[in-house]
């Protein structure tokens, strides 16, 4: 089996090195990463420009390929050019932060798993809490069972889920939770500054999520200290309300119809 690992910290990052590491223990491994961190770019693509990539050696071990561009570019690039063949699971992370909530809209790490599916890949975005001195090693070996388990479910093709791994759940025997996005809005808070040209700019505060939902959500069981795992859907289709949108009569001009009427 081939793994296509990417994620939006940059190739550099430990949570990568750990994920590859712990990939291994089940699959062989194709590193391709953006060059540089790119969180919260999330679904953006490179168009305009070339991408250039540079392989990435450490002593005398080829450590995968840098691309100057986004986490979705690395893995359209890495599918298209740099995997031997075609890769059989995307993983990408691990990501230093949790993604959880409405965070996942904004996530690099969660926009290359999207791509992996595009491609009609299962694909795997995974993330922990934010820690100065975080266990990743630990982390990935908690993700690699997840994983593991996924995929002994034969899941159909183009699969996207999401891991989520708290702190709490590094030590000791963490319980999983398959629970569903949270969709609460978090995050609106600015703070005013001066800078010392006398301009005024703003800082986002980063504030944290809101108190727990009242129904089972990823956020809810991350602040119990549960690892979470998400299926997700990138069609954003609003199937509850379709039919009824696209009944008649519209008052449209003459050159335009709705289709049935």
């Amino acid at each position: 089996m081939l793994t296509l690992l990417t994620n939006d910290d940059g190739i550099y990052a430990p949570g990568l090195a750990a994920m590859e590491r712990g990939l291994q223990r089940m699959s062989t491994v194709s590193v391709v990463a953006p060059a540089t961190e790119q969180s919260g770019v999330g679904h953006a693509i490179t168009f305009l420009t070339p991408l250039t990539a540079k392989e990435i050696f450490e002593g005398d071990r080829r450590r995968g390929w840098a691309v100057d561009g986004s986490p979705a570019d690395a893995v359209k690039l890495g599918i298209a050019q740099f995997c031997p063949q075609r890769p059989d699971l995307v993983v990408s992370g691990i990501n230093g932060g949790l993604n959880a909530g409405i965070n996942v809209l904004y996530s690099g790490t969660v926009a290359a798993a999207i791509e992996g599916a595009f491609f009609g890949i299962t694909s795997i975005a995974v993330s922990l809490e934010y820690d100065e001195h975080a266990d990743f090693d630990r982390a990935a070996s908690i993700a690699v069972d997840v994983i593991t388990e996924i995929l002994s479910r034969n899941p159909p093709a183009g699969s996207l889920y999401n891991i989520n791994i708290p702190t709490r759940a590094i030590h000791g025997q963490p319980e999983l939770r398959v629970v569903q996005m949270s969709t609460a809005r978090y995050g609106e808070a600015f703070e005013q500054r001066v800078d010392p040209r006398g301009r005024t700019y703003y800082w986002a505060t980063n504030e944290p999520p809101p108190p727990p939902s009242p129904y089972d959500s990823d956020v809810t069981a991350l602040a119990a200290g549960n690892v979470t795992l998400t299926q997700l859907d990138y069609d954003l289709t609003h199937r509850g309300t379709l039919h009824a949108l696209a009944e008649g009569p519209w008052k449209m001009s003459p050159r335009l119809r709705i289709q049935g009427e």
